[in-house]
């Protein structure tokens, strides 16, 4: 079963004003891969080895033995897909926020900073603009104490 994947060279990078498609974008293209899942999902618990002679005082070892292993393959699929999935995020950032994300080790991580810092900007955008087009330099009063005054009353709209 071969997949066509989307061209994701052609893609623009984040630059912190294109969130919405630049993720839906990156969301579909890891849906695909089928490694989605590591942007929601918590990393597995490392748990402590346990070793032949604790698993053979246990009657069902062989569940123990099982139950152990496919653990230890999820944690090495989930970091493969982590480190998969980081990759992209960064690859596809501007260099200024590549530098400010490249120490977080988390895909996870680096997708919810993100969201919570770009994911409502449209409608925040969209208003500030709409004011901006609806304002007006009134005579008498000075050019300076005017724009101040738009500032101070259009700053809760876009997020800093």
């Amino acid at each position: 079963m071969s997949r066509t994947l989307p061209d994701l060279l052609k893609m623009e990078p984040l630059d912190g004003t294109n969130f919405k498609r630049w993720s839906q974008k990156l969301f579909n293209y890891f849906e695909q891969l089928e490694v989605d899942y590591g942007l929601f999902t918590d990393p597995p618990k490392i748990t402590p080895q346990t070793t032949e002679a604790s698993t053979a005082i246990v009657t069902t070892s062989q569940t123990v033995t099982d139950s152990s292993r496919r653990e230890d393959e999820f944690k090495v699929k989930y970091e493969r897909d982590n480190k998969k999935v980081r990759g992209h995020l960064l690859n596809h950032m501007t260099n200024t926020l590549f530098n400010l994300f490249v120490n977080h080790k988390s895909a996870r991580t680096i997708w919810n900073t993100l969201e919570s810092r770009y994911g409502g900007d449209d409608a925040g955008r969209k208003k500030y603009v709409g004011k901006w087009l609806q304002f007006q330099i009134v005579d008498g009063k000075s050019i300076m104490d005017q724009v101040h005054e738009y500032e101070k009353t259009t700053t809760f709209l876009v997020k800093t």
